[in-house]
Order: C-alpha cells, then structure tokens, then sequence
C-alpha cells in the first residue's frame, strides 16, 4: 500500500467526491477510485457509502485519515531533515515573470539549509520547460499551469496564483475594464502562453471585434508601452515592483477574472526524490514569506 493512497483519501473527505480529489491529488478520477478500493482491502473496512448517486466517507474512513495525519506529516519532517543525502545538481527549468520573486529567496533557503545541494536554473516558456521535464532534460521547472491536457506522466505541485488584471495609461480616469478597452488600443501577450490565451478569451467574450495593434512576449515591456500610453493590456503581475518603474493604473476584472496558477511540475517518477522535496520546501517558504526565516 502507497502512502499517497491515506493523502488521497484525506483529499476525498475534503473536497467531496472523487473527481473533486483527483483535480487537487492530480490524479484521474478512476485512478482514484482505485486507491479507495485497494485502501478499503488493507484497512479491512468500508470506508464509502455507495448506496446514492454519490460516494459518502463512512465514519471509519475519517478515523483512518485522523489516525494518520499526524504521522504523515511526521515522516515528511524526517524526510526534508539535512542530511548527506541532500546534496547533488538539480537543473531548474522556471518562467521569466517568476524568477524575481521565487528565485532569490529559494536559492538563499536553499544555500542556508542544504548547502550541498546546487541549482542550476534555466528560464524558458511554460510548454517547452514542460516538455524538457517529460524527456529527463530538466529535473523540474516553474511553469503556468494548463487549464487542461496535463501530461499524465508529470506530477504537479501548486506554489501560486494571480489574477490577471487590467493595466491602463497612469493618467487614465477610473472606469470598468470593458470601457477602458474600447477606448484604447489593445496591446496583447503573447497568445501562445497560458496568461495571453486567457486573457483573449475574457477579451473576446466581451468584445468579439475588438483586435489587437501590438503583441509583445514580456510583462515588462508591456507595461512599459502602456505606462507610455500606447494602450491597454491583460496581464499576470507576478511582480508588482514593475508598476513603481513604468507607473500605470491597475483594474481589477471582479469575480470572474481569469485565474494563472504557477505550479512545480516534476517527473511522477521523481516525487520521492529528498532533493525535489527540499527544492519543493523552499519554493514554498519563500512564497509563503516566513518572518522567521527572513530575519535570518
């Protein structure tokens, strides 16, 4: 029995059915029915109603996820702990827009606490560095996650999100993102990435007609043409200190802004590795900004 199957369980009982689990587990809804069904063999019991439309976690099934909680998260202490087995190269694969705010708190965490292991980071685009990690060229890498068609054979790991947002002129009046993009030109990001495909569709749902006078690949460039007032644009602001060189005015798209989700992607294969898990660690303590490490 693979310990993933008890996390796997945990993740049922919380989001409320199977394929709800298998979006967050990264997993397919069969695969994990098969998890529940090999679980209930080991633990000898039934741990899901199946009498209704939907499966319903039995009383032992919460027992078997409270029994394990705690050692779980036990071993995974043990497991990231400093040891000679943390030592090696890991070649990091990561997105441009990324890489000011994740690649120098991670590098220091990782310098800090496992010395021994270096990293050799690389920058590139979401489907190439997904593709570099399927072929065993790149151990893991930073990437924009796709909405769909996720390559079976890699395992994801959520970091991060933003919202994608309107940027205007800095002298613009206030007004809604609609208004503002029919009175300016629209300066597109690239379609052929996560954040320029999303932000098309939210364009050209409201807008059909509306086309673009300029694509650029680059936030920074981007917002550097609009705080110049040669239009507007929909994009990711993974670093906001971009808006204090290029001043321009920020408008949120309200409840239905399209969503970017940054995420670690490595091998299936790989997801025991010690040094993935202590690369994993980092990227998470340095987003997740702990005041205890930064005054270090």
């Amino acid at each position: 029995m693979k310990l993933e199957a008890f996390s796997t369980l945990q993740a049922v009982i919380e989001e409320g059915s199977f394929a709800a689990a298998a979006a967050v587990m990264h997993l397919t809804p069969s695969a994990v029915s098969m998890q529940m069904k090999q679980l209930e063999q080991y633990v000898g019991q039934t741990l899901f109603d199946r009498s209704g439309l939907q499966v319903r976690p039995t009383a032992a099934a919460v027992e078997v996820v409270a029994a394990m909680r705690d050692g779980l998260h036990h071993l995974n202490a043990l497991r990231r702990r400093t040891s000679v087995a943390i030592e090696g190269t890991l070649r990091l694969g990561m997105i441009e827009s990324i890489q000011p705010v994740l690649l120098p708190g991670t590098m220091r965490y990782l310098r800090d606490r496992y010395p021994r292991l270096a990293v050799r980071p690389m920058r590139g685009r979401s489907a190439g560095l997904m593709d570099a990690v399927k072929a065993g060229q790149l151990d893991a890498a930073v990437v924009a996650q796709p909405e769909k068609g996720r390559l079976a054979s890699l395992r994801w790991h959520p970091l991060t999100q933003r919202e994608i947002v309107l940027v205007a002129p800095p002298g613009e009046r206030p007004d809604s993102a609609e208004a503002l993009l029919r009175r300016h030109d629209w300066i597109r990001y690239d379609r052929s990435t996560a954040t320029g495909a999303m932000a098309a569709r939210y364009v050209h749902a409201r807008m059909p007609d509306k086309r673009s006078t300029l694509e650029l690949d680059t936030v920074p460039a981007i917002v550097a043409m609009v705080s110049a007032g040669l239009g507007v644009s929909l994009v990711q602001l993974m670093d906001p200190g971009i808006c204090q060189i290029y001043p321009v005015r920020i408008v949120r798209l309200g409840a239905d802004a399209p969503t970017l989700r940054i995420s670690l992607v490595i091998r299936k294969a790989d997801q025991d590795s010690r040094l993935l898990l202590a690369l994993h660690e980092a990227m998470t303590a340095t987003l997740g900004g702990r005041a205890a490490y930064a005054a270090m």
